[in-house]
């Protein structure tokens, strides 16, 4: 993997930096930010991580989670090297309207901005997590047990703990490397998958009661109601769309959930080749081949209409 040169100096010669990720933090999200804090905190660097959300409950078994901050403060007024992290827009960050010196955008998806002064986008990465890896070591910073954990936690999560197709060699070889750093597979896997709360269970059921599968396109929906029948929140959803995907004559799986009357929040998940990140772009949002996401105003029934038109095409072309 090839780090710019200029993003190696940049880390070497800053001393204040302001990290931050995407809205809505994901475990890649949350373990690449914790695990670059603490390598920049040992190389005697000034760090503030920030996310407008909170860390979701079900990734608070992540050594650090508190230093998320939930405004970027102080860090402000010092002129920091803001740093995004899975994520290379301002808007999906929550930091549209402010100026800064300079930002390093390291992301991984397949539909990208041209936003930031520095950036590394490996679109063929399986995580973002597996690039701070690679960049933890080129700057010279042990691996410690806390930054596996982190790491390790990062990659799987992004990978389906290295069930999906963007699972490579260097994938596992990286995994293998943090194992003996410290992280321990089977109690970060129990935590990912093991660990529900009966709410978020219940949620779970109720979305798939509204289970609908045509054309190799299954569909599932959560609606306000069902969250507050069942005191969830929206991050309570999360991993809910790749539930449909185990059904053998499924290749694409959508969730579809409200975010307030009118607006829906649609993620998609595919298996193969099948680019759900071409659909995605064409409603401004993105992603990944395999995983991708948009947002769209309208009732629910043209959504779902729109979701089986673009999918069918994309399907066909696979």
């Amino acid at each position: 993997m090839k780090i710019p040169k200029r993003l190696i100096a940049d880390f070497r010669k800053e001393q204040v930096f302001l990290l931050t990720t995407h809205i809505s933090p994901d475990g890649d999200a949350i373990g690449s930010c914790l695990a670059l804090d603490e390598a920049l905190r040992l190389l005697g660097k000034t760090v503030v991580v920030y996310d407008r959300d909170p860390v979701p409950e079900y990734y608070r078994f992540m050594p650090g989670y508190r230093t998320f901050r939930s405004a970027p403060g102080d860090i402000l007024s010092k002129n920091p090297l803001v740093v995004l992290l899975d994520c290379n827009s301002p808007e999906r960050a929550a930091l549209e309207g402010h100026a800064f010196r300079k930002i390093i955008v390291i992301d991984h998806h397949e539909t990208e901005s041209d936003f930031g002064d520095v950036r590394w986008v490996e679109r063929n990465a399986a995580a973002t997590g597996l690039m701070i890896f690679h960049l933890i070591k080129a700057l010279g910073v042990p691996i410690t047990k806390t930054i596996a954990t982190n790491l390790y936690a990062a990659i799987a999560v992004d990978t389906g703990t290295f069930r999906y197709s963007n699972t490579g060699t260097d994938v596992l070889l990286a995994a293998a490397s943090l194992v003996e750093a410290g992280a321990k597979p089977g109690t970060i896997s129990e935590y990912l998958y093991e660990r529900w709360k009966k709410s978020r269970f219940d949620l779970l059921t109720l979305s798939l009661e509204t289970l609908e599968i045509k054309d190799g396109v299954s569909i599932v929906h959560v609606t306000k109601k069902m969250h507050k029948k069942t005191g969830t929140t929206e991050s309570d959803t999360e991993n809910f769309a790749n539930v449909p995907r185990i059904i053998d004559t499924v290749k694409i799986s959508v969730l579809i959930r409200e975010v307030d009357n009118g607006r829906w929040k649609v993620s998609m998940r595919s298996k193969g080749m099948v680019n759900v990140a071409t659909i995605a772009s064409a409603f401004g949002g993105g992603g990944h081949r395999n995983a991708a996401g948009f947002r769209m105003k309208a009732d629910l029934a043209a959504v779902k209409k729109a979701i089986l038109k673009s999918a069918r095409t994309v399907i066909s072309k696979s």
